[in-house]
């Protein structure tokens, strides 16, 4: 009884509904073709959107929140459970040590040839040579083996402001890390490894634009390290998507190669370089070419012309990389390149464009 009560009822709705829409003819049109046009542009957006890549964050995930109340000399009022866990900063390439087989004779190349000085700063207390860049970067060397070969990289040091948070975030990433330690020059640090076995440490300092630490110095700015790398995908995983590096120019010998990738620091302007395609095989010369490090001058001519002053009597160059910038390249006593590289570019790159910041003199 009342489902044929209904019945009726929905019945004389629908022709009462018909009706109008008969007298309304126009209006029922117009009405029709904006809901399907409105329909189906929502749905055409929405598909374009979804199909978008999607560009990861500068973390694997988000792992805690930091908050702070300066003001009331308060520095950590209240966090997340996780809240040590957020990626502090990296601003920029700490030190790079390399194996040395002689030296006194290392040391000669470094503070007569480069005009380096040491004693200073980071290197105050250090037991192996080392040579000042500016206040915060430098340059050491350690003992090779008697039967020293293969790479004379020994480690790329990174500054960051805060060492235990820093481990804290990589350790929770299942990061291998030692313990905090202090060096003999007083600075505190840690290190790893990353997917490819290359050694790396964290050093916690104040980055310090003083550059003015010896007059006679080549140079007063530490701009790259660059090392062997066998898989881009797998290094870009770490340096990228865990520790927030960013890209700065790719490019190779060819257009369409690449065969170097560089990265700059999260929050800097200093960067580390892939150096690709490189023979399983190679040798301690073609080594010392591809694990190097650069140092940044206004005028590579000039530069040129201190080394010679210095005593420099070979090295390569200047002149106008694939990159764009005017460089040369001289090696130290074991063959292990110093790419001493203007700035900015004198021209325009292969291959592709830079996509962030060039450092300052």
């Amino acid at each position: 009884m009342l489902i044929g009560q209904f019945m009726g009822l929905l019945g004389s709705q629908l022709k009462h509904v018909l009706r109008r829409i008969r007298l309304a003819a126009t209006f029922t049109a117009v009405t029709l073709v904006a809901l399907t046009l409105g329909v189906g542009a929502n749905a055409a957006i929405f598909s374009s959107i979804n199909r978008l890549p999607r560009m990861p964050l500068p973390y694997p995930q988000l792992v805690g929140v930091w908050r702070s109340a300066p003001g009331i000399n308060i520095e950590r009022p209240s966090a997340s459970p996780a809240g040590s866990l957020v990626r502090p900063q990296i601003y920029g390439i700490s030190f790079v040590r390399f194996k040395a087989s002689d030296l006194p004779k290392s040391t000669a190349f470094y503070s007569k040839t480069l005009g380096l000085p040491s004693g200073r700063y980071a290197c105050q207390g250090l037991p192996n040579p080392c040579f000042l860049v500016n206040a915060w970067q430098h340059v050491e060397l350690t003992q090779a083996a008697s039967q020293g070969g293969g790479s004379f990289l020994e480690e790329v040091g990174f500054a960051t402001r805060d060492l235990p948070r820093m481990r804290a975030y990589l350790s929770a990433q299942t990061i291998k890390c030692t313990e905090i330690a202090t060096a003999p020059n007083g600075v505190r640090f840690f290190e790893l490894m990353d997917p490819e076995g290359n050694r790396l440490a964290f050093t916690e300092s104040s980055e310090d634009k003083s550059s003015s630490v010896s007059s006679g110095q080549l140079s007063h700015h530490l701009l790259h390290a660059g090392f062997v790398v066998k898989d881009l995908a797998v290094e870009n995983r770490f340096y990228l998507g865990l520790l927030g590096f960013r890209l700065y120019w790719w490019g190779g010998f060819k257009e369409k190669d690449t065969d170097w990738y560089e990265i700059q620091v999260p929050d800097g302007d200093n960067w580390i370089e892939y150096m690709l395609n490189i023979s399983p095989t190679a040798d301690h010369k073609e080594l010392g070419v591809q694990n190097h490090f650069s140092l940044g001058v206004q005028n590579a001519r000039s530069a040129a012309a201190q080394l010679r002053a210095n005593g420099a009597t070979s090295f390569d160059g200047p002149e106008i990389g694939r990159d764009g910038k005017a460089s040369l390249d001289i090696y130290d006593p074991d063959a292990t390149r110093v790419e001493v590289m203007e700035f900015v570019p004198a021209r325009k790159p292969c291959c592709h464009p830079y996509t962030a910041p060039h450092p300052s003199p």
